[in-house]
């Protein structure tokens, strides 16, 4: 395990880091920020054992450096760091686009590209979590000058923090979450927007949308300080997949015009198939997924008594979704559950506390 790790940049993530790294026993962390009130949150949070006044004394005797800060001053940053740093140490990053700050590295041995999968809604180290990169996918992208060794402290590190290092080219990366990360952003963008600017006969689509709108749109108005670097990042491999997804709509199209029916029922099978591949890597083979239905009323402590006459009974959720309605006839609590059996016996649970829970097996 390392022994001194210093972080620069201590806002969400890298605040995780921290705390995550001290849980797993790292001796010692240094965090440096180019905001010094940041860096003073995450040292009040335990995310570092002392914050360093500046890049230098942050570095100084660490054998890694974690380079946390947004996607927009990532390259430059990582250059910063590789040239006032020792030899012995290090370095990596956290950020989404890997082509760019690869490049910026400049060849250096010491270099190993990183991106955790990992995330939530709140910003800053106050949000920050030791636990935010338990089983998450952390790519590493290290370059042909990458010394073998270096690439093994990261990979430890990572693996230390209890997420699943996958190493993979920085291009292919880039590539992989413009289809899986960044079309989805910018597809909840353009579908909330065009139903935000569209009148029906007078009617507004927003105040009648239904759960599909919902599901689909949950991630649009992202954080633009964050999501405007990301998207002019990796822009070339966004647009690619822009470019296939226009495709794919143009022969929608043509099947909608031509009443194609055969189509339109191949190409639900597919999506069905492959949205059941993409739940196995996510909640494994265990037990075919069952979603729990659940009317509750919008009233405080709804959420938390579920949960916890569930867990009373040692039933596992693997995920769930709250829709709201209104506050006068509340929402719809959807509850992924592995096993008929066992989603039976939440609903039981459930039924005995006054709920309503219709189960059904997770078709896509």
């Amino acid at each position: 395990m390392v022994a001194r790790l210093a972080i620069v940049g201590t806002g969400l993530i890298g605040a995780s880091i921290g705390l995550a790294a001290k849980r797993a026993g790292v001796g010692h962390v240094v965090a440096f920020d180019a905001d010094p009130g940041t860096a003073a949150i995450a040292l009040e949070r335990g995310a570092a054992d002392e914050a360093a006044e500046s890049l230098p004394g942050a570095l100084e005797g660490a054998e890694l450096a974690v380079v946390a800060v947004p996607v927009g001053r990532l390259a430059p940053q990582v250059s910063e760091v590789l040239a006032a740093s020792e030899g012995a140490c290090t370095v990596t990053d956290v950020g989404s686009t890997k082509a760019g700050v690869c490049a910026a590295a400049g060849g250096s041995p010491r270099f190993v590209g990183g991106h955790p999968v990992a995330g939530s809604e709140g910003r800053g180290p106050g949000h920050a979590r030791a636990e935010l990169f338990d089983g998450a996918t952390w790519f590493l992208t290290p370059t042909a000058a990458t010394e073998p060794a270096r690439h093994r402290v990261v990979h430890g590190f990572v693996t230390a923090l209890g997420a699943r290092p996958i190493a993979v080219e920085p291009l292919a990366h880039d590539r992989l979450v413009a289809l899986t990360s960044h079309l989805p952003h910018a597809l909840a963008n353009v579908l909330i927007n065009q139903a935000g600017a569209t009148r029906v006969d007078g009617h507004d689509p927003l105040a009648g949308a239904g759960g599909s709108l919902r599901d689909m749109t949950r991630v649009a108005g992202a954080n633009p300080r964050i999501w405007v670097d990301i998207f002019l990042e990796n822009a070339a491999e966004l647009r690619a997949s822009l470019g296939e997804h226009r495709r794919r709509l143009d022969e929608l199209d043509r099947a909608l015009g031509d009443g194609d029916a055969g189509y339109l029922a191949r190409w639900i099978g597919e999506a069905s198939v492959n949205r059941r591949r993409m739940l196995a890597e996510a909640y494994g083979e265990r037990q075919p997924l069952h979603r729990l239905s659940v009317h509750v009323p919008d009233r405080p402590g709804v959420l938390a008594g579920v949960t916890q006459a569930l867990g009373a009974e040692r039933i596992n959720i693997e995920d769930f979704e709250l829709q709201h309605r209104s506050v006068e006839s509340g929402g719809v609590l959807t509850l992924l559950v592995g096993g008929r059996q066992e989603a039976e016996r939440a609903a039981a649970v459930l039924e005995a506390q006054g709920y309503t829970a219709v189960v059904s097996l997770v078709e896509a």
